[in-house]
């Protein structure tokens, strides 16, 4: 039967009416469901704990603002300038607001360089800083073994003293105390004692940060130091210390963390990479850091990184393809580096897609911090009385100039020092000391400088101090006769356009030798015409040779130093030049006829 139009237009519209009904209805119920899910999803990610790092690297002990490279920062925009000590508490007490759990690290080389500033205090005002920031924890980088293991734990990390307080070291501060050490741990997990082939620092530190529900939440932090410091020049350990591989270790103490029941962990890496762009990119890196961070357990949630003084914000990879942050926040200062952790108070672990990081300019449009501002005016004050110390009288000009030898009176006075240290190496005090140019910075002139306290013939503390040396030691060595002929024979080297360029090595007071340039390079020196301590060389004898750690490890390209044996580490090269010529008291220009040509 045909129905009425009347009748289907009736139903139709009840069935519209019901479909829209229906329709609306689930909309309405996804609509609640996706309110539901994102209200849970909000209250969930309200309930993370929020763990802000702050972190800096290769600091080198530069408390005053540097207005030379080491004050600039290349940004898309051109340079920018900044660092500074008392522009970077500032700059960490304003990225620390509205973070409630907040922890400033360093990856390493705080102290130990170049600025005479810190240097002439042993390093202590960098350690008074650190402990003004609050700094809680740094991993011992290449440098904080320029001295030695046992300095860095005694020392800088206890405040023991060695000698006289106030004169060798324990200096007072400028808040009127005496030298007590860092308040904070330094952290290595991969330097051992040759010997006893025991950790020689803590390989990590566990943080407890809270849950908000009144609990806490446990946070290790694992220290790595590069493997290069045992042979690194300034650093040189070989024979003290040994270094275990990065991802050995890191897997190693982070597998022990584990069984601690920490499950947020965070490495912090005095190991650099690149990547020739801007410090908040990350277009081409490489490196070691970088190897590492492929390779390195994927319990590791951050990586904290040093020691290339380069600058990079970068997010790789573990090995189960989940990414984390590494990150190195250039040198002397110009930045802090940023993380932020999300981490789940029920599972204790970070919420790693939701981890941020950012490197932060240390820039100078902002109040000096005035507690530090004073700490740094009251130690450029201190060490510019230091460097007006008289130390010696000369009787004429020590210089760099060389004469048709390759003598120079500087350079003599400096393998003197040398040999000075190296005799007193226990057991096999140094026989003779090799010296090449690389040390010496600039010449002790007799007139007087524009310092009041100079005088002619006087030399001053600073003046001595910047004329040598580069924080490098003197260490013994052991070579053949043949081998110390052959080094000689190195000063010359042909060139690619086939010239032959001179690189003369200084002797000590108790070596002659001649030499025969007319002879093809590689046979201008004969054994029988070097003569140490009144004795012709014997190409079979071992000599102990006193010479500076880069000299021995082919730094100024005398290869066969590389042969060496037996290696002892004496004394850094600033002091032994001072305590030489501390003993000398007044110090003729020695004459140039320790080299003589035979031609």
């Amino acid at each position: 039967m045909k129905k009425s139009p009347v009748k289907l237009f009736i139903v139709s519209f009840f069935v519209i009416v019901f479909i829209s009904f229906v329709t609306v209805g689930a909309n309405l119920t996804a609509e609640a469901e996706t309110n539901h899910d994102q209200e849970a999803s909000a209250e969930g990610e309200s309930e993370l704990v929020n763990l802000q790092l702050l972190g800096i690297t290769d600091f080198h002990g530069y408390l005053e603002p540097e207005n030379n490279h080491h004050g600039k920062l290349d940004t898309p925009d051109g340079q920018l300038t900044v660092g500074g000590a008392a522009y970077m508490a500032t700059h960490l007490d304003r990225l620390e607001e509205g973070h409630s759990n907040s922890i400033r690290l360093s990856a390493g080389d705080d102290f130990s360089g170049w600025p005479f500033m810190v240097e002439v205090f042993k390093d202590e005002p960098t350690i008074e800083f650190f402990n003004a920031l609050g700094l809680d924890l740094s991993v011992a980088g290449n440098h904080e073994f320029d001295r030695t293991a046992e300095f860095l734990e005694k020392h800088m990390m206890n405040g023991k003293c060695v000698g006289k307080p106030g004169r060798d070291m324990c200096f007072e501060d400028s808040t009127g105390e005496v030298f007590q050490g860092a308040d904070y741990n330094y952290l290595s997990a991969n330097i051992r004692d040759a010997q006893s082939g025991k950790l020689v620092l803590k390989p990590y530190e566990i943080k407890q940060i809270p849950d908000g529900k009144g609990g806490t939440i446990p946070v290790g932090f694992i220290g790595l130091t590069t493997p290069t410091t045992i042979l690194g020049t300034t650093s040189f350990q070989e024979g003290a210390l040994t270094a275990d591989g990065l991802v050995e270790s890191a897997n190693r103490y982070t597998k022990e963390l584990k069984e601690l029941g920490v499950e947020t962990i965070v490495t912090v890496v005095h190991e650099g990479g690149s990547d020739f762009h801007y410090y908040n990119q990350c277009k081409d890196p490489y490196g070691p850091v970088i190897d590492f961070a492929k390779e390195a357990s994927p319990e590791i949630d951050a990586i904290v990184t040093g020691h290339w003084h380069a600058s990079f914000n970068c997010s790789i990879e573990d090995p189960n393809g989940n990414p984390r942050p590494v990150v190195e926040g250039a040198n002397h200062g110009k930045l802090i580096s940023e993380i932020n952790l999300m981490i789940d108070p029920e599972t204790k672990d970070v919420v790693r897609e939701k981890t941020t990081s950012t490197n932060h300019p240390v820039t100078r449009d902002v109040p000096k911090d005035p507690e530090i501002e004073q700490m740094v005016s009251y130690w450029k004050e201190r060490s510019e009385e230091a460097g007006s110390e008289p130390v010696a009288k000369i009787t004429g000009d020590l210089t760099r100039e060389r004469s048709a030898d390759g003598e120079s009176t500087l350079a003599n006075v400096a393998a003197d020092a040398h040999y000075a240290a190296g005799k007193k190496g226990k057991k096999k005090p140094a026989d003779f000391a090799l010296t090449a140019e690389s040390p010496l910075d600039g010449d002790l002139l007799y007139e007087s400088g524009s310092n009041p306290a100079d005088s002619d013939g006087t030399v001053l503390f600073r003046e001595q101090f910047e004329a040598h040396g580069y924080a490098n030691p003197v260490v013994n060595v052991t070579l053949t006769g043949a081998e110390i002929d052959q080094i000689l024979e190195e000063q010359w080297r042909k060139e690619s356009d086939g010239s032959v360029s001179f690189h003369p090595l200084a002797v000590s007071h108790n070596v002659r030798y001649a030499y025969d340039d007319s002879k093809p390079v590689g046979q201008r020196v004969s054994p029988e015409d070097v003569v140490i301590n009144g004795k012709t060389l014997e190409p079979d004898r071992s000599y102990r040779v006193a010479a500076l750690a880069y000299l021995i490890r082919n730094g100024d390209g005398y290869e066969t130093f590389l042969e060496y044996k037996d290696p002892v580490r004496i004394q850094v090269d600033y002091w032994a030049f001072l305590d030489y010529l501390k003993a000398q008291e007044v110090i003729e220009p020695p004459k140039l006829n320790r080299v003589s040509s035979l031609n």
